[in-house]
Order: C-alpha cells, then sequence, then structure tokens
C-alpha cells in the first residue's frame, strides 16, 4: 500500500472513531470504494468490495453504508426512480443534477441568484434543518446523443 493510501485509510479510520464506530475492514473497503464526486448504490459498492473482500455479502455492504449515512460518514440521497445512492460528500447542503436518459448525479453548489423554495410555507412544527433540490434535466452526452428526457 502507497504511502498516500495507508495515509488516506488512517484518516478514514480516525473519522470513524470519532464517529464513535469501530474501525472494520468492511468498513474501510466501503469507504475506498468510493471515488471523489461518485454517487454509488449498494450494488456498485458491493461489487468494487467483493474482490478485496471475498467473504462479504450484500446484507453486510448494506449495513455498512447504513451505519456510515446514520454516523454522518456518507450522505444518502434517494432520487425518484432510482435505488438509494451514497457519496463521501457531506457536511454541506450541496444539491444534485440527474440526468433523466442516463441516471448520472452530479453535485452541484446551492442555488444562486433568484431563491428557490427553500423555505416552506408551513413547517406543521417542524424545525428545518435543510433542504434537498434535485435538478433533473439531460447531460451534455444524452443532450448530443437526442436522448428522451
Amino acid at each position: 500500500m502507497s504511502t498516500n493510501a495507508t495515509e488516506e485509510r488512517e484518516q478514514v479510520a480516525a473519522r470513524l472513531r470519532g464517529a464513535g464506530l469501530k474501525v472494520t475492514e468492511s468498513r474501510l473497503a466501503v469507504f475506498d470504494a468510493f471515488r471523489p464526486g461518485e454517487h454509488l448504490d449498494a450494488d456498485d459498492v458491493f461489487t468494487r468490495v467483493a474482490g478485496p473482500l471475498p467473504t462479504t455479502s450484500r446484507q453486510a455492504v448494506y449495513g455498512v453504508l447504513g451505519a456510515l449515512a446514520e454516523a454522518g460518514l456518507l450522505r444518502k440521497i434517494e432520487p425518484a426512480g432510482s435505488p438509494a445512492l451514497y457519496e463521501t460528500r457531506v457536511g454541506d447542503n450541496h444539491h444534485h443534477l440527474v440526468c433523466t436518459g442516463c441516471g448520472k448525479v452530479f453535485d452541484v453548489g446551492c442555488v444562486v441568484g433568484e431563491a428557490a423554495c427553500l423555505t416552506p410555507s408551513e413547517t406543521h412544527g417542524f424545525s428545518i434543518a435543510t433542504a434537498e433540490v434535485t435538478f433533473w434535466g439531460l447531460c451534455p452526452e444524452c443532450s448530443a446523443s437526442g436522448a428522451l428526457s
């Protein structure tokens, strides 16, 4: 393992400990499955984890993803018509662009210019913490290929 990879693993291990979670090979492998900016479903993560951990199961991956999301170490998003997706970008209130052609998901910063409907007309007593905005449309590749939205 390279020095950089070892340092990254130590950072992940420190984040796990900081969240009150045990450092396990399964949890480290799930983190290793992600590359910056990716949005993966549980099957994608399982496929990537199965190589380094051939004895793991889909159920174990689901359990790790759930624990990491609950601890705030992964963010879970659920675009309509798609399985739940997970990403490592946490701690900010960014939004998402979803391609209606191919399903790719991209991060986008908060809305600029004219404000979107981020304040509900009625809170029903809720103390609002975040608002989730999803933009739907065609990515450049699907637009160029003439895919239908």
